[in-house]
């Protein structure tokens, strides 16, 4: 008689109960939770105790992890705002995106002796992986300050969304042009006819059951998680387009919906409880730090500096392009540095198509921890003001 393994449950609740000790932890030195998930994999995993290992069950339970992450992205999209931030964010943000994917492909580029065919795609990948903003350390710093209102404050807003929506369809792009057999323009007439297709088939089949005040709300969380799952896999079978755009598609059709809010407090419900906290450690869990010789530690400094410095300058000179003060173009382009969730997201995904060597997994998580702690320092610096009100501290939230 075959005994079953289960040693899935112990890994399972090792990863929730460090992921949250180590979140709060984040908090309380006021960092993004985020990076204590990622410290908790990297401790838990080969880098330290080695402990928890990547199974395949953890992984397919990442994957859906990183599904709704996108998805709730997805939902948490203001629409509205998008089209209100104007020519102004989406030049920010185009400049914000095409600097530093010049500046990481060209970092990887001196440090990848990948002999594979597909060596520049890798080192383009780099460069995507870059462009990522995670704006919720930078909302956070800004509410405290009291300066979230500000033009810069708000153009950081606008372009954070539209930076998003392009890494996006860069990584979709990428991933395609991994196919020696793809041809470029029939991957982007792939994008343009998922899009269509998802749009269609939202607004016929979606939208009217959505807004049927006589079905219960329970069953619109199951529908639209149905909705999601299903965008992802015909996204990724049927347009060979990344099931993560698929899901993020998924979502940003259901956030102009009467019911949004109270779908997005359930998901994030599901996503807190298991799903995202074994994403970020699994993502910690591939990490061996070891293998870190002399070459990879220079890379990493490197990465940390370029990334900091690409969306600096891509930014900045967007909004000084846009008529903004340098004193503003200086602020915008620091409320752009911090990566997070999507910088982590793109790399798991290349990392899984081949597009990402192993060796450099553990540079980007750390390129990620560092800009998410550089980020509020330097924006209190650029935001200081001699003559303004001492700052004053917001209520605290239960966790």
């Amino acid at each position: 008689m075959v005994m079953e393994d289960y040693s899935y449950l112990i890994s399972i609740a090792l990863i929730l109960l460090s992921t949250k000790v180590l979140g709060l932890f984040s908090k309380v030195v006021r960092l993004p939770q985020v990076v204590g998930a990622l410290l908790a994999g990297i401790i838990l995993g080969p880098a330290c105790l080695g402990i928890v290992h990547s199974t395949e069950m953890l992984s397919n339970l990442s994957e859906i992890g990183v599904i709704v992450l996108m998805f709730a992205a997805g939902l948490e999209t203001d629409i509205d705002e998008l089209k209100r931030s104007g020519k102004a964010s989406f030049l920010i943000a185009l400049i914000g995106v095409l600097v530093p994917l010049a500046g990481g492909a060209a970092v990887a580029y001196f440090f990848n002796d990948s002999t594979d065919s597909n060596v520049m795609l890798q080192n383009i990948f780099i460069g995507i992986i870059l462009t990522a903003t995670s704006v919720s350390i930078t909302v956070e710093t800004l509410k405290e300050m009291g300066k979230l209102s500000t033009r810069a404050g708000n153009a950081i807003l606008g372009a954070a969304i539209i930076d998003d929506i392009l890494g996006i369809i860069a990584l979709t792009v990428v991933i395609s042009m991994a196919d020696e057999s793809v041809n470029i323009g029939i991957v982007l007439l792939k994008i343009l006819a998922f899009t269509f297709v998802a749009a269609v088939g939202y607004h016929y089949a979606f939208k009217k059951w959505t807004d049927n005040s006589a079905v219960k709300l329970r069953r619109y969380v199951v529908i639209s998680f149905v909705f999601c799952l299903v965008l992802a896999y015909c996204a990724e079978v049927f347009f060979g387009v990344a099931d993560i755009t698929g899901a993020f598609f998924a979502g940003l059709a259901l956030s102009g919906t009467k019911k949004s809010e109270y779908i997005s407090k359930r998901f994030d419900t599901l996503s807190y409880l298991l799903l995202s906290p074994i994403f970020f450690a699994g993502i910690g869990l591939k990490v061996e730090l070891p293998k870190m010789n002399g070459e990879i530690v220079l890379f990493t400094v490197l990465l940390c500096v370029v990334a900091a410095l690409t969306k600096v300058i891509g930014c900045g000179l967007g909004a000084k392009i846009c008529k903004y003060t340098s004193k503003e173009s200086l602020q915008i382009g620091v409320g752009m540095i911090s990566r997070g969730e999507v910088a982590l997201i793109v790399a798991n995904k290349g990392e899984a198509v081949g597009l990402m060597s192993d060796k450099f997994f553990a540079p980007v998580i750390i390129m990620v921890v560092f800009t998410t702690v550089v980020t509020p320092v330097l924006l209190k610096l650029v935001f200081k003001d001699k003559t303004s009100e001492p700052e004053t501290k917001p209520e605290a939230q239960t966790v």
